[in-house]
């Protein structure tokens, strides 16, 4: 499996590759939310704010996985999170998803990177190091539907502490309906 991080030039199979495994496992409108979710973060996100890594095998892309940037009003912490994140499903079982998440926070944490979350199964993500916090410590930029599902992680030697917020996430993330 080869890790790439040009993902403008494949923007149209990483879309692709996100709306067909959403559509998979969450019907035709899961799969088109987050395929315009997705085409949306490639075209819109400035590229500070914007770290994607795509999984390679011959040429076939196998998974994708998107961080964006959250700022919290009152806290300098550079945090970001990660979503969506993708693997084909003819390769899912395979392992590449935590491989590449792996590698995902390992280049985060490099570049200075002090927190990352994330919003979806604590169980699955428990795996590559993700907790449940609260709301409370580490706010959200919108209203949760699954509370439980809001996970975080220190990518610094310091333990993961309460961030002061109101918190902002980029514009394409700014969408009651993704939370």
């Amino acid at each position: 499996m080869d890790v790439s991080t040009d993902y403008r030039a494949q923007a149209d199979a990483i879309t692709e590759l996100f709306r067909a495994t959403f559509t998979a496992s969450e019907g035709a409108e899961g799969g088109a939310l987050i395929g315009d979710l997705v085409r949306r973060l490639i075209a819109e996100t400035p590229a500070q704010d914007l770290r994607v890594f795509t999984a390679w095998a011959d040429g076939v892309l196998l998974g994708g996985i998107f961080f964006t940037r959250l700022t919290y009003a009152g806290d300098p912490r550079t945090v970001f999170m990660m979503a969506p994140v993708a693997v084909a499903t003819v390769h899912q079982g395979k392992v590449i998803g935590q491989r590449l998440i792996a590698h995902g926070l390992d280049a985060l944490r490099q570049e200075g990177v002090e927190i990352a979350v994330t919003y979806r199964d604590p169980a699955f993500y428990g795996r590559v190091g993700f907790k449940p916090v609260s709301p409370a410590d580490l706010p959200a930029p919108q209203p949760l539907q699954l509370p439980r599902g809001w996970i975080a992680q220190s990518l610094a030697q310091a333990p993961l502490t309460p961030l002061c917020g109101p918190a902002r996430c980029v514009a394409a993330f700014d969408d009651p309906a993704l939370w």
